[in-house]
């Protein structure tokens, strides 16, 4: 009799367990709605209570949010109770009226004609990127993302800027700033910081300010690539030996980010990746997003989360048809820029979406 009492009782753990496992799987292979969002540096209970609910009413079960850390740390007691995950926002290399890094002047990026971030800022105010050269403005990147990591229950620290300026704007882009980009532009081909170019010398050589096409230099492109990739590592390093994880924005697939900002994300220790699939800066159609999710997926072996921009997708059937498409490219989720915005004919989309899961 005991013999069958203890039999019947592992039977049932056993079967617990696999039901356990099973919803365990279920809940890894959801696929995720998430969203960028902007939460300034005040903070308002009853205004982050409000967007929470309406997130959770679309279905959004994810946030990647740039606030400082005591922010952050206000905002995720009220999301867990919606059971929605943060990831704090990073601006990365990209530090406009960063009052500690405007102090040192030579933390920043350097273009081809020699004049750094702070001094020329490539088409818009905001863009003063540092360098990932210099040992200094590396440190105090990397400080920055320890703070976030310090965060109790933060999803991740998710990277974005974390390239160099564009080289090459997007098509759609280009007629904003009056500029007709058939070739890499001295102005807005970046990476020349002094420390750079020594570094660069010292294997080769040859210092790439004299290159009269640097576009060919297979081998100076690569080393601008690799100082971004070794700085997301690093960091990742440092995550992951806390047990936290590091997901990053990025342009939408490897070789077109090598291209046009000097970004292999593909070389990285990432969680996720987020790539921009913003068919409009391209002028492309809806069908490129599903091109450009499967092309990012098959590069890597981390999930991918397919940035789709909401004023490009107006129409329901278009916000539709891209996630179907990011969705059977394998992509593990979307995220909005940004669902703060959204129409009432997306908003039904994404509702419609959360009641089918």
């Amino acid at each position: 009799m005991i013999k069958n009492i203890s039999l019947f009782c592992l039977m049932l753990c056993i079967i617990s367990c696999k039901n356990n496992s099973k919803d365990t799987e279920a809940k890894t292979k959801k696929f995720i709605i998430s969203t960028w969002v902007g939460a300034g540096n005040n903070f308002e209970e009853n205004n982050w209570k409000e967007k929470l609910s309406y997130y959770d009413s679309l279905g959004i079960s994810e946030i990647l949010v740039g606030a400082p850390p005591e922010i952050l740390k206000k905002i995720i007691p009220l999301a867990n109770q919606k059971q929605i995950k943060v990831h704090g926002w990073l601006w990365t290399l990209n530090r406009p009226n960063d009052t500690i890094a405007q102090k040192h002047p030579n933390w920043y990026a350097v273009n081809r004609n020699g004049k750094n971030s702070l001094e020329y800022r490539a088409y818009v105010d905001y863009y003063q990127w540092l360098s990932p050269f210099h040992p200094k403005a590396k440190e105090y990147i990397i400080n920055n993302a320890k703070k976030l990591l310090k965060i109790e229950g933060l999803a991740s620290v998710h990277l974005d800027y974390v390239r160099y300026p564009d080289v090459i704007l997007g098509a759609d882009l280009q007629p904003k700033y009056n500029l007709v980009q058939e070739t890499e532009m001295p102005e807005y081909d970046y990476g020349y910081h002094s420390i750079a170019r020594a570094g660069f010398k010292k294997i080769f050589g040859k210092d790439p300010i004299d290159f009269k096409h640097p576009e060919l230099s297979t081998e100076w492109r690569q080393y601008r690539l690799n100082a971004i990739t070794n700085l997301v590592n690093e960091i990742a390093e440092i995550a992951h030996a806390e047990n936290k994880k590091i997901t990053a924005a990025v342009f939408p697939f490897p070789e077109m980010s090598r291209q046009m900002v000097r970004q292999a994300w593909n070389d990285w220790n990432l969680d996720a990746a987020y790539p921009m699939l913003y068919q409009n800066f391209y002028r492309q159609n809806i069908n490129w997003i599903g091109f450009a999710a499967k092309q990012g997926v098959s590069d890597v072996n981390f999930p991918v989360i397919a940035g789709l921009y909401s004023p490009a997708l107006r129409k329901a059937k278009d916000l539709e048809k891209a996630i179907k498409l990011a969705k059977e490219s394998g992509t593990k989720g979307i995220s909005i820029y940004t669902a703060d915005d959204l129409t009432e004919e997306q908003k039904q989309v994404l509702v419609a979406l959360k009641n089918k899961k």
